[in-house]
């Protein structure tokens, strides 16, 4: 089926192309969100009479997504979510998720922008892209945590494993420091006070005793 593309596509085409694309693409995604027309001689000569008006909306939105695209690309944004202690989620990280947690902190996008390529299901650090525009992206990351202590220490570098093998190595040396100190203080009380040792007036009459 060929179509007259009224915004760019990626990997199909610039606006104004005219592309052969499966008709189950056509229909269900490219001619409802009004991104395409079917390319007959009708509707082609009505795209060259609305040519410039929508290259100057392209434009004028491109500028938007751009200006959006400035204060967005590189924001990394905070999702608490329900996990194991090995990282999994008690459920995914959706693209609902990730538009709500840029719209709370200030910048406002649609799910719809969100590419999540495959489900979120660990806790950590994601890479997600936003569209913007058709020839605009932007990349945020997901900061996906279970509390907001924990994705702070991931914001600086860390994992939860390494996280909880930091707190295990501490709690095994402050085992060790208790051990030590009771095992010390058990031979203290086994050694028991040193003898006296006697005066040198009492070994002088003791000798004289045994020569008497």
């Amino acid at each position: 089926m060929q179509v007259i593309l009224l915004e760019r596509v990626a990997k199909l085409g610039q606006m104004g192309d005219v592309v052969d694309v499966k008709p189950g693409f056509a229909r269900n995604y490219l001619l409802p969100q009004n991104k395409a027309l079917m390319a007959s001689k009708a509707n082609i000569a009505a795209f060259e009479a609305r040519k410039a008006e929508l290259e100057a909306r392209n434009l004028e939105t491109r500028k938007e997504a751009e200006a959006l695209s400035a204060r967005l690309d590189g924001q990394q944004f905070v999702v608490i979510r329900q996990a194991s202690d090995g990282g999994a989620l008690y459920g995914s990280v959706t693209t609902r998720d990730a538009a709500d947690a840029a719209t709370e902190a200030g910048v406002s996008i649609d799910r719809k922008q969100v590419q999540i390529d495959r489900p979120i299901k660990e806790l950590g650090l994601h890479k997600v892209q936003v569209r913007l525009h058709p020839e605009v992206e932007a990349e945020i990351t997901l900061n996906v945590a279970r509390s907001q202590e924990e994705a702070e220490l991931q914001a600086a570098g860390k994992t939860i494993q390494e996280v909880a093998a930091e707190e295990e190595a501490q709690a095994e040396f402050e085992i060790s420091e208790l051990f030590e100190d009771i095992g010390a203080a058990g031979l203290d009380e086994d050694e028991g006070p040193a003898p006296e040792r006697p005066a040198e007036g009492d070994d002088e009459t003791e000798r004289a005793q045994r020569e008497s």
